[in-house]
């Protein structure tokens, strides 16, 4: 240890200042009460830029041999608490600088800032730890993706009525509405993969936004910390966010699409609905009401979707008015994003349990799914296959559904000389009747067998295809994003 006190303040600027900032501007600039989370990225960038100082002469090997060791040292010390950032630390790095100068010594300590920048630190260090936290969220979409596949599986032939408009419109399988829910999160997981091909440049080496003079190798720093390439424009790389944009677009599309399932969650479980019942470890009750059940999971979902949303929306605000390079309002990028990244971490896993041990009431979906006339447009395509012009057929479709309406009856319930009326002057009277083969829902569903219909061996082949899609996706969610650099040290920790 240095003879420097851990009390003394230490700022990245100075030198034309007469004065240290006001108190009320320190505030105001203070960023540790979020950016914290940042130090062991920050720290692994330290340990390459170290190594870049080295190979381009600016460091000796002893110098460099004890850099990297106070830098482990400073690691340790975060890591068990030990270092933490002290009220006069304007920000994570301002903090780590700090610590390392108290083990390495002003000399040694205040050679690591030669060729970078806050700028450039900044921006790739919520590169590093989105693209590792990407993984973790696309590993818990998956989980929901999982538990709505084995609810579908479960569910087998069951049947249920599918709707538009919130109207009862045409049978389905149950299967076949879980697996609507399954494929947006797939595609989410698959843009969270995209967005990481995107992102996987580092701005290490930019500086504040020109590049740097003294020889550094920007590539090696961004192959040590994970990255394939740097990025082609200095100035880019230290002041465009589009990418922690997209991240924060994914993760509010990821709450849409978990908000929608919930919606039908919580209207499926009414007393109205009954189609499904929760799982009491999934569910809560109320103060006053004894017998209440509620459905808190998928509220509490539907909520945060919203927040999820919200901080999308701060941030693009925030970056719709920005001059090129970088400016202080960058800042406002992190706090969005970890938001939705604590928010999911903890949102998924319970709503990927709810999912998981719902229990649906099978027999009361089958008796739901042919009502309302949910077979009215199996009589109009029975009609287009027997000659008539669909123009015509959906005429006298609804015709039939008129006429049961008016009675108080469903439509299989209509006579066979109903039909006979009916279709006059468009089927023979012999012919009419037959209509009721398709009356049923068995043979509704039976019959959409096209590439993506409701048919039960097109559902079943969905889920094969979902669990293949799904593997794949696993692959992306199980790498690794963090270089051997990162590494490098630790494995006492």
């Amino acid at each position: 240890m240095s003879e420097k006190s851990g009390e003394e303040h230490v700022a990245l600027w100075g030198g034309r200042f007469k004065s240290g900032p006001s108190p009320e501007l320190a505030r105001l600039s203070k960023s540790t009460q979020f950016d914290w989370r940042l130090a062991d990225d920050d720290i692994a960038g330290s340990r390459a830029h170290a190594r870049a100082l080295g190979k381009a002469g600016l460091l000796s090997a002893d110098e460099l041999k004890r850099m990297e060791d106070a830098l482990n040292t400073l690691q340790r010390m975060v890591d068990s608490g030990e270092f933490a950032p002290v009220e006069d630390d304007e920000d994570e790095a301002t903090a780590l600088e700090r610590g390392l100068l108290e083990i390495a010594g002003d000399e040694l300590g205040g050679k690591l800032r030669a060729g970078r920048s806050r700028n450039d630190q900044i921006a790739c260090l919520i590169r590093m730890w989105l693209r590792r936290h990407a993984r973790t969220v696309a590993g818990l979409v998956l989980g929901v993706v999982d538990a709505l596949i084995g609810q579908a599986e479960k569910a087998g032939g069951a049947v249920m009525p599918g709707r538009t408009h919130m109207q009862h419109a045409q049978p389905i399988l149950l299967a076949h509405q879980l697996m609507a829910h399954a494929w947006p999160l797939l595609r989410d997981v698959d843009r969270l993969a995209d967005w990481d091909r995107r992102i996987d440049e580092s701005p290490y080496g930019a500086g504040a936004l020109a590049g740097n003079t003294l020889g550094l190798d920007p590539e090696a720093v961004a192959h040590e910390l994970g990255f394939s390439r740097v990025n082609a424009n200095s100035i880019d790389g230290t002041a465009s966010r589009d990418t922690v944009a997209e991240f924060s677009f994914i993760a509010a599309m990821i709450g849409v699409d978990l908000s929608r399932l919930a919606e039908e969650t919580i209207i499926w479980n009414t007393q109205e609905f009954a189609f499904v019942r929760l799982d009491d470890a999934y569910s809560t009750g109320s103060s006053i009401m004894p017998q209440k059940k509620n459905p808190d999971i998928a509220e509490l979902t539907r909520g945060k979707s919203g927040r999820l949303v919200g901080d999308m929306t701060g941030l693009m605000t925030t970056l719709k008015g920005l001059p090129t390079a970088y400016a202080r309002d960058l800042q406002e990028d992190k706090e969005a994003v970890f938001d939705q990244v604590d928010t999911l971490e903890v949102l998924l896993p319970a709503f990927a349990g709810m999912v998981r041990t719902m229990v649906f009431d099978l027999d009361r979906l089958k008796t739901q799914a042919p009502t309302g006339f949910a077979l009215a447009t199996d009589i109009a395509e029975w009609l287009v296959k027997q000659g008539v012009p669909f123009r015509h057929a959906h005429e006298l479709s609804g015709a039939c559904v008129q006429l049961a309406e008016g009675r108080g009856v469903e439509l299989w319930d209509l006579a066979d000389e109903d039909f006979v009326t009916v279709f006059k002057g468009f089927l023979p009277a012999g012919l009419a009747p037959q209509v009721r083969r398709v009356l049923s829902v068995e043979g509704s569903v039976e019959q959409r067998d096209g590439k993506g219909g409701t048919a039960p061996a097109r559902v079943a082949e969905q889920i094969a295809q979902a669990k293949g899609v799904a593997a794949k996706a696993r692959g992306f969610a199980e790498s690794t994003s963090d270089g051997p650099a990162y590494l490098d040290g630790l494995a006492d920790r």
